[in-house]
C-alpha cells in the first residue's frame, strides 16, 4: 500500500537544528513527500507548518498528519515555486523558516508504476505531478541532438551522444515503453565497467529533471523562499546531486553579493545582502546515517539566514 511505504528523512537532526524552532512561529516544508520533516518539526515545537508537494499522492500522508495536528498543519498540493502565493491564500506573508529536500521521495522510487527507477521495470512515466507528457511520450518525439544535450547538461553524462543515438535507433524499431527497456538501451551504449554506479543513473536523472522542469522550479522556489522569510528566518536546502548543489550555492552567494541568479534572470540592482550564509561548506551525512540510510550518501545541506535588508528580488505584492 502506498501509505505504508517507509521513508527516512535525510539529515533530519541537522535540518531541525538549523531551523532553530521557536514556539508559535511558522515554518514551510516546501517538499513534503511523506512528511518526515513536517512531522519532526511539529513534534519538536508548538509551531505551525505549511507543507507543499506537487505530487498528488503526497496528500495521503498529509491527511494522516493533519489528524494529529489539526490546527498547526496545513497542506497544499502544488509547486514550491509558488509557495508565496499559497501562503498569501492563508493570509500569511512572512515565515520563520523554509526547508527544501530536493530528493525523489521513497514512493516515487519504490513504486514501479511511477517510472522513476531503473531498478524496477515499470511504465516510463517520471512525472512528479502526474500530469503533462510522460517520459515515454517525450522519448517518442525528441530529436537526437536535443536528447544528447539534455543528457549531457542535466545528467553530466560523458557518453550522452552514444546514449542518445542508441535510444533513437531503438525507437525506430519500436516504442520504448518501460524503464527496463530504457535502462538496457543506456547500459548497452556505455563501455563495461566505466562507472561505479549503474550506467543508467545519469540519463534517468537527466530525463526526470527535464520532464519536470526541476532547474527552473528550484530557482523560482529559492526566490520565493527568500521573499517570505522574515529577518533571522532560516533557509535550509538538502540537495542530492552536483547540479542542484551548485544552484543553491550560487543562489546563496548571489543574495550575499547581489548578482543575477542565472542567465534566465536579469541583473539585480545593487542592494544590501538579503541572506547571510551559515554553511561555508555543505553539511554532509555521517557515516552512521549513510550505513542506516544508503540513499543519504550524496546529500548536502546548505543553510542561510535572512537579513533585515529588503529582498534581492522585490517584496511580495
Amino acid at each position: 500500500m502506498i501509505d505504508k511505504v517507509e521513508h527516512i528523512p535525510v539529515l533530519l537532526d541537522e535540518v531541525i537544528n538549523a531551523l532553530s524552532l521557536t514556539k508559535n512561529e511558522i515554518y514551510v516544508d516546501a517538499t513534503f513527500g511523506l512528511g518526515g520533516y513536517s512531522s519532526a518539526i511539529l513534534n519538536k515545537q508548538n509551531c505551525k507548518v505549511i507543507a507543499i508537494d506537487r505530487d498528488p499522492l503526497a496528500k495521503i500522508f498529509a491527511d494522516n498528519l493533519k489528524k494529529s495536528f489539526t490546527d498547526r498543519f496545513y497542506f497544499k498540493n502544488g509547486k514550491f515555486s509558488e509557495l508565496d502565493k499559497f501562503l498569501n491564500e492563508l493570509n500569511i506573508y512572512k515565515v520563520d523558516g523554509v526547508v527544501f529536500d530536493l530528493g525523489v521521495s521513497s514512493p516515487q522510487l519504490d513504486t514501479k508504476d511511477r517510472g522513476f527507477s531503473f531498478k524496477l521495470d515499470g511504465p516510463l512515466d517520471m512525472r512528479m505531478s502526474c500530469d503533462g507528457p510522460t517520459a515515454e511520450e517525450f522519448l517518442d518525439k525528441v530529436e537526437e541532438n536535443t536528447l544528447a544535450n539534455i543528457i549531457f547538461e542535466l545528467g553530466e553524462e560523458v557518453f550522452s551522444k552514444r546514449i542518445a543515438k542508441n535510444i533513437i535507433l531503438e525507437r525506430s524499431v519500436g516504442k520504448i515503453r518501460t524503464t527496463g527497456q530504457l535502462a538496457k538501451i543506456i547500459r548497452d551504449a556505455i563501455p563495461i565497467k566505466h562507472s561505479k554506479t549503474d550506467p543508467a543513473t545519469k540519463t534517468f536523472q537527466a530525463i526526470r529533471i527535464y520532464l519536470n522542469d526541476e532547474i527552473t522550479e528550484l530557482e523560482q522556489g529559492l526566490i520565493a523562499a527568500e521573499k517570505v522569510l522574515r529577518p533571522k528566518g532560516k533557509l535550509a536546502v538538502v540537495s542530492f546531486h552536483s547540479i542542484e548543489d551548485r544552484i543553491v550555492k550560487k543562489f546563496f552567494l548571489n543574495c550575499l553579493n547581489n548578482k543575477s541568479l542565472s542567465r534566465h534572470l536579469p541583473e539585480l540592482p545593487k542592494k544590501e545582502p538579503s541572506l547571510e550564509i551559515l554553511t561555508k561548506k555543505p553539511i554532509l551525512p555521517s557515516k552512521r546515517e549513510i550505513n542506516f540510510n544508503y540513499r543519504s550518501r550524496s546529500a548536502k545541506l546548505r543553510i542561510a539566514r535572512r537579513t533585515s535588508y529588503n529582498s534581492s528580488f522585490g517584496e511580495i505584492k
